[in-house]
């Protein structure tokens, strides 16, 4: 009988139920999303293909493709903290944002990205652990990060913004977008949570639970 890792069952999970797009609300700790940079049209993508230069560590990439498995990210508190499910995340929270399937975290690091020469971005750790390189910060306007807005991601470390670059790369990964860190904001570095499993807000649940008591 074959025994499924934690992040393949989820991965089947969200095939089988299909997904949830974004209509507004705050995007919490647990919630399982695709991020749209919408000045590409890419979403937020990982494989378990490894780059051949820089820091040697698994890729991170944006794909056009919206059915991919491969570009589902799970939001969770930052290294070292656990991140209640369903608790809204805040602007100007640091959290983590783990890759599904392969269960590394998004990273970044003083390595150069390979085709813009900027900073890298890669995934990194196993099963969901890695290191304080894996925090990255929610730039938003407002309290919390909203479904519905479009919002930009800086590194904790390297104060970076996680950005796309309109150059592709070639075999293994033909077609597939650069994504790396950028020094300065443009428009290239905002981004949309779109398809996904959203946990609903804990103090909303809380809330339904007493009125059904009444």
């Amino acid at each position: 009988m074959a025994v499924w890792s934690p992040c393949c069952l989820l991965a089947a999970l969200l095939l089988l139920l299909g997904t949830g797009v974004a209509m507004g609300g705050s995007v919490t700790c647990g919630s399982v999303v695709k991020l749209l940079n919408a000045r590409h049209g890419v979403r937020l993508h990982s494989h378990d293909v490894r780059y051949g230069s820089g820091s040697g560590q698994q890729s991170v990439t944006g794909i056009v493709a919206m059915d991919d498995s491969n570009s589902y990210w799970r939001v969770r508190g930052k290294t070292s903290t656990v991140c209640e499910r369903g608790t809204p995340v805040k602007c100007g929270q640091a959290i983590r944002l783990t890759h599904i399937n392969t269960g590394r975290n998004l990273h970044s690091h003083h390595f150069t990205s390979p085709l813009s020469g900027n900073q890298e971005v890669s995934a990194f750790g196993e099963d969901g652990e890695g290191d304080f390189l894996d925090d990255w910060i929610v730039l938003c306007s407002g309290s919390y990060w909203d479904q519905a807005s479009e919002v930009q991601f800086k590194h904790s470390s390297t104060d970076v913004l996680l950005s796309v670059t309109g150059e592709q790369y070639g075999r293994p990964i033909h077609g597939q977008r650069e994504v790396h860190g950028m020094a300065y904001a443009s428009r290239d570095s905002y981004w949309k949570a779109m398809e996904g499993i959203f946990v609903r807000p804990t103090e909303l649940l809380k809330m339904e639970l007493h009125r059904t008591e009444l």
